[in-house]
């Protein structure tokens, strides 16, 4: 089915498959073109699958290929998983640190990063494209990895790996678009700030794929790398904002009905 896309140079495989995710990203914020607001219990559950997919993939599609790779290249298997994972977490909070947004559902007195008079909409669409950095990022550096023709990487587990992140990114695209309605906001704009909040994945796919590309050595530092700043996102975010109006079991069950499906379609696929 795919075949046409396997004979592509990876930096393309990466920027069609973050295409896809970010597809999904605007189609989760049509949503508001015909709802001009959801239910909490759905959006909640929503987000925690998408926690649960972001788990999954962080291990399947990137931590278990990263310590298999540096074992196979003579290193000790689990420093570039340990590293590679902590300094994507290091990445994710100083991007968190510097860049003003502002999570779902608080007043923007609590806005977080640099103080900046920008409106709320804006600091909301930059809270989401934080947490798109690492998902691009992940996606890219799964099909750069295949440019090495190592047997660690697979184009069907790539592939999975895009399939997950574009599922997860649906909910993303809801999380974005229907409070900015909601807010009085133009059912136009809310779309457009919701899709565009899931810009920046082309762009650090294109990015993560045409790196690795170019250092071998550091590939399973790079997978874990990425690993590390989808966790944060889950930990920081995802997971906290599903369970702040106290369904602690709904949650619960997202997250696993997400890591289910995310390492059914690694495992089966990859």
């Amino acid at each position: 089915m795919f075949g046409w896309m396997q004979q592509l140079n990876p930096v393309f495989q990466a920027l069609i498959a973050t295409l896809f995710t970010w597809g999904l990203t605007a189609l989760g914020a049509s949503c508001v073109f015909f709802f001009k607001q959801i239910n909490r219990k759905t959006l909640d559950f929503m987000l925690s699958f998408a926690g649960g997919v972001m788990i999954a993939a962080s291990f399947w599609s990137l931590l278990a290929p990263a310590i298999e790779m540096a074992a196979n290249q003579g290193q000790i298997s689990w420093v570039p998983a340990v590293v590679g994972f902590l300094l994507g977490g290091v990445f994710l909070r100083l991007i968190d640190m510097a860049l003003p947004h502002l999570h779902l559902g608080y007043p923007i007195e609590e806005a977080e990063g640099i103080h900046t008079t920008w409106r709320r909409s804006i600091l909301l669409v930059l809270a989401i494209t934080i947490h798109n950095i690492p998902e691009g990022l992940a996606v890219g550096v799964a099909f750069g990895a295949l440019g090495h023709g190592l047997t660690e990487t697979s184009f069907s587990g790539a592939c999975a790996l895009a399939m997950g992140i574009g599922i997860q990114n649906f909910p993303e695209g809801v999380a974005v678009a229907v409070p900015l309605r909601r807010e009085g906001i133009s059912r136009l704009k809310s779309f457009w700030y919701g899709q565009l909040s899931g810009i920046v994945e082309p762009i650090a796919g294109v990015l993560g794929a045409w790196a690795v590309l170019r250092m071998t050595p550091l590939l399973p530092y790079a997978l874990s790398f990425a690993a590390g700043a989808m966790i944060f996102v889950v930990v920081e975010e995802v997971i906290p904002e599903s369970q702040r109006e106290g369904r602690l079991d709904l949650a619960t069950a997202g997250v696993m009905l997400g890591f289910a499906v995310m390492m059914t379609l690694d495992v089966a696929l990859g």
